[in-house]
């Protein structure tokens, strides 16, 4: 009879190529999953080639590949560039179908833009002063001259960004003037419409730059970049007229 450890050892060779197999069928999925995801990205956004593209799959890979959906998974790229702007993108998803033609359960988007690209964004805007256009936490702000009684007044504004059926509106918080800060409506009441220039609401679309599945929900400056949310149609992983450019109404 064969002594106890040769069993052993035996059953623990066993178990290590077992490991050893199941961590390069993990390292396989992994580098499916990653390339796959890389490549409908650059595609969908007609992003360059050696766009540098992030896949993180919270849990084992080859599982989730075998039951045919991916539970959790972010892909994030920096300077990336969509119509206009450049930012920062962050994209978060749940229950991704791996086959067939099943919708997403959820997901969103992030994108960070700074100062330099939001006056580049806002330049698309008429009459918009883009190049005054900075950065001042919780607001965005721009310069304008206002006509008042015959004289060129310059004014500061200070204007709150908020997202409304897809569009980024700026919206006039404050007013400077002389160094004196005055509400917007204040100064809507005391010069009506010789202020219209300045204090109005100024809708920026942007779905115009993005695909139609892709819908902006909530925008808000923090430090000194402007931050925006997105909401994604679950269709999108399959349904084609989601993927193409959205249109402004």
């Amino acid at each position: 009879m064969k002594k106890p450890w040769i069993w052993i050892a035996s059953v623990g060779g066993v178990v290590v190529l077992a490991v050893g197999a199941w961590f390069a069928g993990e390292w396989v999925a992994s580098q499916i999953v990653t390339s796959t995801v890389r490549e409908q990205v650059i595609e969908t956004l007609a992003l360059p080639a050696d766009q540098q593209i992030d896949v993180a799959v919270s849990g084992a890979v080859l599982p989730q590949l075998i039951g045919g959906t991916i539970d959790d998974i972010t892909v994030s790229s920096q300077n990336v560039t969509v119509g206009e702007f450049t930012g920062d993108v962050s994209v978060h998803a749940t229950g991704v179908p791996t086959r067939g033609s099943g919708d997403i359960e959820s997901a969103t988007a992030t994108v960070t833009i700074d100062e330099a690209e939001l006056q580049r964004l806002l330049s698309t805007v008429k009459g918009f002063p883009a190049d005054t256009v900075g950065l001042a936490e919780p607001d965005v702000t721009m310069s304008k001259t206002l006509n008042l009684l015959g004289l060129s007044v310059p004014v500061a504004v200070g204007l709150t960004p908020s997202a409304q059926d897809g569009k980024l509106i700026l919206t006039p918080d404050y007013v400077k003037v002389a160094g004196a800060q005055l509400s917007a409506a204040d100064v809507k009441s005391r010069f009506g419409d010789a202020a219209s220039a300045v204090v109005r609401d100024w809708p920026v679309c942007i779905a115009q730059y993005l695909p139609a599945g892709v819908t902006l929900t909530d925008v808000a400056v923090t430090g000194n970049e402007l931050v925006t949310h997105f909401a994604i149609d679950g269709a999108i992983a399959h349904d084609k007229s989601l993927q193409e450019k959205g249109t402004c109404a």
